[in-house]
């Protein structure tokens, strides 16, 4: 491949978020490098794409240095840049009383969802802050629950909360060399993930509920919308949800 005029590398881009995401950074005329931890999906959404689409599949654990370095050098040898880097990638824990979780389960959440995060946002800026012109735009995925808790989420909320702090770190400490980071805080999107609310799901007061979704369409396309903006402009903090999803309120 060749120097792109648009980049993006995008996590978790195999299944929902991530390859709504990554197929409307297509459309928009993106290349984009899928990385996630299993070869097949990502493949697919190349093959979705179609022949025309300058799509790139690179396997990877974004819990493991030496596979983020890999990602981020692959990036550069086929496009010779990077503009957008997605962190999508997370994954939850069994929702089981705090106490009942083991330090592997706990670990395993934290390494996807915060150090992966961590990780692919030190090879952006070294990438960003290198190249010719200088810069570039850092997404996180924060989530609901980067605000509130759902039952039995410890893992998953610590460390959605803790995404917040890194988008507010990267977006202090990037400004000198115009590397903006900006948050989408995703409520109830219709993927795997969340198939299980239509069944019903815990609810603070301790019954089952449940929940309205949203199509992930609508995500995809305001991740792209984030990603359209100069870089003089930033959606610091944006909120998707289902609209009557029970966030706001008392349910």
């Amino acid at each position: 491949m060749t120097q792109a005029d648009k980049v993006a590398v995008v996590t978790g881009a195999g299944t929902g978020v991530g390859r709504s995401a990554a197929l409307a950074l297509l459309q928009a005329g993106y290349a984009v490098v899928l990385a996630g931890r299993r070869p097949e999906p990502l493949n697919a959404v190349v093959a979705e794409a179609g022949a025309q689409a300058p799509a790139l599949a690179v396997p990877t654990d974004v819990g493991d240095p030496a596979s983020v370095k890999a990602l981020f050098a692959k990036t550069e040898q086929a496009f010779d840049r990077l503009d957008v880097l997605f962190n999508n990638a997370g994954m939850g824990a069994p929702a089981i009383p705090m106490e009942e979780l083991t330090f592997a389960q706990w670990q395993a959440v934290v390494n996807a969802n915060l150090t992966g995060a961590f990780l692919c946002t030190q090879e952006a800026i070294r990438m960003m802050k290198k190249q010719s012109p200088q810069g570039g735009r850092i997404i996180n995925n924060g989530s609901i629950s980067a605000h509130v808790p759902r039952p039995f989420s410890a893992p998953y909320t610590a460390t959605k909360h803790a995404i917040t702090g890194l988008t507010k770190s990267t977006a202090l400490d990037g400004r000198a060399h115009d590397i903006a980071c900006c948050q989408i805080d995703i409520g109830n999107a219709a993927t795997e993930m969340t198939e299980r609310m239509k069944e019903g799901v815990p609810q603070a007061n301790g019954t089952m509920m449940v929940e309205p979704r949203m199509d992930v369409r609508h995500v995809g396309e305001a991740v792209a919308y984030m990603a359209s903006l100069p870089l003089d402009a930033n959606v610091q903090f944006m909120t998707i949800m289902a609209t009557k999803m029970p966030f706001i309120g008392r349910g």
